[in-house]
C-alpha cells in the first residue's frame, strides 16, 4: 500500500500532476486546481490510501509538482 498525501490550498493548477497520473487527478472546474480523486480532506491536506501499482506514477506526479504539495510513501 502507498498513502498519497496533498495540500490542495497551495496548488497553482499547472496540470503536471494530472499529466503524469490522469487516473489519480483532475483539473477543478471551480478553482482550477488539482483535486486528488478519491482524497479525503483532513484540516485542508487530502489523502488517499491506495495500492502499489500506483507508485510509479504518482510519484513521478510528486516530482514534477513545482510547488512540491505532493508527498507520496509506502506504507
Amino acid at each position: 500500500m502507498i498513502q498519497i498525501v496533498q495540500q490542495r490550498e497551495k496548488c497553482i493548477g499547472c496540470n503536471a500532476c494530472v499529466e503524469a497520473a490522469p487516473n489519480r487527478w483532475r483539473m477543478s472546474k471551480k478553482d482550477g486546481k488539482c483535486t486528488l480523486v478519491g482524497g479525503k480532506d483532513k484540516k485542508g491536506y487530502y489523502i488517499l490510501n491506495t495500492f502499489d501499482d500506483e507508485w510509479e506514477e504518482n510519484e513521478l506526479a510528486a516530482r514534477i509538482c513545482p510547488v512540491k504539495i505532493i508527498r507520496v510513501v509506502k506504507l
